[in-house]
């Protein structure tokens, strides 16, 4: 399988602009299976002021992740071979990234899953579907609380 990595950002006029919104905007790694879903969620980060980097699956996002070092990552529970709580157990499990905050993103509603979800790492826990004003929200605490 062919990983697709993409990353977002709102439009500038200078290239230098960009390059200088790279260095203050924080970035957030968004790992989702569901296209739409992905690029709905990286536009939205995007037009809040936030550097968007997406991966289609778990593998793609732990690359990313180590290679980026993004300051958050959102993660789908539920993705083609490495699921979201094994990603968010191995990124808690390293001590070069246990610090990234994690807030799952999931359709998976009931309480167990919640559960499973924060014991493997995750600092909060979204269902599907959600509100973007929500997810910002939750977005600008989790950065908060770990001082980015």
């Amino acid at each position: 399988m062919v990983a697709v990595v993409s990353e977002f950002t709102m439009p500038s006029l200078s290239p230098v602009a960009d390059w200088a919104t790279r260095l203050t905007e924080p970035t957030i790694l968004i790992a989702d299976d569901d296209e739409t879903v992905r690029d709905l969620v990286a536009f939205k980060l995007a037009a809040a002021g936030y550097h968007a980097i997406t991966a289609e699956d778990g593998s793609s996002a732990l690359d990313l992740i180590h290679r980026e070092q993004p300051d958050m990552v959102i993660l789908d529970v539920v993705m083609p071979g490495l699921d979201g709580l094994s990603v968010c157990y191995e990124l808690h499990s390293s001590a070069a990234t246990a610090q990234i905050p994690v807030l799952m993103l999931s359709g998976r509603d009931r309480q167990v899953d919640i559960d499973l979800g924060l014991t493997v790492g995750a600092d909060d826990y979204l269902i599907k579907p959600f509100s973007t004003a929500e997810l910002i929200r939750r977005v600008r605490w989790l950065l908060l609380a770990t001082g980015e």
